[in-house]
């Protein structure tokens, strides 16, 4: 008789018992991010924030005052929503700002953007007034990069902007900040993509293997260069996406039509169909410094989460930025691989999206739906069928 109880709880079942316990809701000393307040843990400032029903406050996650009772406590996803309580900010913690952390963190990038020559650790972590250990932990998780790979960032974009501008391989190394070209010539390729001497030619002769699919959303063209992915585009048109990768790669040599190459797609494919497999790919991400930390941020989304423009302002330091941030967004070129598709405005509508907002709604919609209701990833289909 058990035997038969048990046959009858089927796997629909299962599944509607996992969305009914997922959607309940979870007590603030079991969620996860009680035990970050409890640490007062300065890098999820920005992440999330919380309200205190009997002082009548809300606070940032790292907050100085005396722990509250988590039975007192609500945990807010924005600070809009801890907003809406209607209690008033702490004077303490000042949750309505930038956090002390990010504001160091903001004035030291500034620094390294100023600087000539890439400063050291210790000297960063002095204009900071903090331990060299202490401050690295803390720029990462403001800006999403450490101190060393931001001041790298910035000093490759420079170094981008000078040979486009015409200057001399020579001069654009100097002016960047590298003490010798023996340095900079160790680190060109992996910063550039290709050499200097080819980069200010345009990315002459630099390869790009490509391929184009179809999936669900439409058209996709995958595009890679010798150091990883370089492109990913969507559109309704096949022909438009070459020309747009043409356009982005005006001087490249454009190798299409390799059946190996095509089943690269076929794994970009499925992530669109099914987000939950994931997908784990070498990028060749090319941006200024402030767009690889906005691009960071992105990358640090989870999977069925939105953040408005202003959240990821305040997460890399920069809370006036809002604007630069969707130019950021704008200007990334690897749809899906960072999901600009999940940054939303500030009440939750959908902003512009450079593949189209029907595909970001699409897109939204497919990572909010719980892994066992996803298609299947079997929709790819060559464009050379």
């Amino acid at each position: 008789m058990a035997r038969k109880a048990c046959g009858r709880f089927n796997a629909a079942m299962f599944i509607t018992l996992a969305r009914n316990l997922k959607s309940a809701p979870l007590a603030v000393a079991d969620d996860p991010r009680w035990a970050r307040i409890v640490a007062r843990d300065k890098s999820a400032d920005g992440a999330f924030w919380y309200s205190v029903a009997t002082t009548g406050v809300y606070c940032r996650p790292s907050c100085p005052s005396r722990r509250a009772n988590p039975a007192n406590v609500q945990l807010h996803g924005t600070l809009d929503e801890a907003k809406a309580t209607g209690f008033r900010p702490c004077r303490r913690c000042h949750p309505d700002g930038p956090s002390l952390e990010a504001g160091n963190a903001a004035m030291v990038a500034d620094a390294i953007e100023q600087s000539e020559e890439e400063p050291s650790l210790a000297e960063l972590a002095s204009a900071a007034g903090r331990s060299a250990g202490y401050f690295h932990r803390v720029f990462k998780a403001v800006t999403g990069l450490t101190p060393k790979e931001y001041a790298a960032a910035h000093r490759a974009a420079r170094v981008r902007q000078h040979l486009e501008d015409g200057a001399s391989v020579t001069s654009a190394i100097y002016d960047a900040g590298f003490n010798s070209s023996g340095r900079f010539y160790e680190k060109s390729t992996g910063m550039l993509g290709m050499t200097p001497t080819r980069y200010r030619a345009g990315g002459a002769h630099e390869e790009i293997r490509f391929a184009v699919g179809q999936s669900s959303l439409g058209a996709i063209l995958v595009a890679s260069s010798q150091k990883g992915v370089a492109a990913i585009l969507l559109g309704e048109d096949p022909d438009a996406l070459v020309r747009d990768l043409q356009d982005r790669f005006p001087k490249a040599r454009l190798i299409g039509g390799d059946p190996e190459y095509e089943a690269l797609v076929a794994r970009v494919v499925g992530l669109i169909e099914a987000p939950a497999l994931g997908l784990d790919l070498p990028l060749d991400v090319r941006g200024t410094a402030f767009q690889q930390r906005v691009w960071q941020a992105l990358r640090d989304i989870p999977m069925g989460h939105t953040v408005s423009y202003a959240e990821i302002a305040r997460r890399i330091g920069a809370p006036k930025a809002t604007r630069a941030i969707a130019a950021a967004c704008a200007a990334n070129k690897l749809a899906i691989a960072i999901p600009c598709h999940r940054v939303v405005r500030k009440d939750g509508a959908l902003s512009g999206y450079a593949w189209g907002a029907e595909r970001k709604r699409a897109l939204l919609d497919r990572e909010a739906v719980s892994p066992e209701a996803m298609p299947t990833a079997n929709a790819y289909q060559s464009s050379q069928d």
